[in-house]
């Protein structure tokens, strides 16, 4: 299983998620989430990372193209997550440079599944609980009902997020089996702030599930 933690901010955190063989380790450019990141702490991160197992993924939400762009240009990002509104055509922009996609789907009810037809340009496809208006897009440390992907079968590969936790990571591993798990709120001891010793836990978790 392909797994994905999001809202690195420091070194510490890093170097624990490559120690655990961690796949992706997410940066989010949003300036409301608790977890933003400034530029000049991801190219550190980045740059730290150039010689680790792990690769570093953009995480956006309804940024402007041309700002967008120029990030990744900026940061040399090789893959980035659209947590927002984002269409296709926003999707094949990117693509045209040869960057990876991530395309988050908020899921509330089994018709909002269908959106899965508007993204046939992402690489992946992330499953996430579909925030209130007054939510924040990602990280709220709530899950919709797995039971609307149990038997879910894509041609395209897939995570899922939203309240991943120690409590719940057994059950994912072996009922739900996705093709990758994206954690966030699930590996802090506080808001915006990473664990260590969680993380540790987590992947022990996952490991022998």
């Amino acid at each position: 299983m392909i797994i994905k933690i999001c809202g690195i901010k420091n070194e510490s955190t890093l170097l624990c998620c490559e120690k655990n063989n961690v796949d992706f380790f997410g940066m989010i450019f949003y300036k409301n989430s608790p977890r933003n990141i400034s530029k000049e702490k991801a190219q550190y991160l980045l740059e730290l990372s150039k010689n680790m197992n792990i690769e570093g993924v953009g995480v956006f939400v309804d940024e402007n193209i041309n700002s967008l762009n120029r990030i990744i240009e900026d940061l040399a990002l090789k893959t980035v997550q659209l947590h927002g509104e984002e269409q296709n055509d926003y999707i094949n922009i990117l693509k045209q440079n040869k960057i990876k996609v991530i395309k988050k789907i908020s899921i509330k009810y089994e018709d909002d599944l269908k959106q899965i037809k508007k993204f046939d340009n992402a690489d992946y496809l992330l499953f996430d609980y579909k925030p209130a208006l007054n939510e924040l897009p990602g990280g709220n440390s709530k899950s919709f009902d797995w039971n609307i992907i149990k038997n879910l079968k894509i041609n395209k590969p897939w995570f899922l997020s939203g309240g991943i936790n120690i409590k719940n990571i057994d059950y994912i591993s072996s009922k739900i089996q996705p093709f990758g798990v994206d954690l966030s709120s699930g590996a802090e001891k506080e808001l915006g702030i990473k664990d260590n010793h969680i993380i540790n836990n987590l992947i022990d978790k996952l490991n022998y599930a």
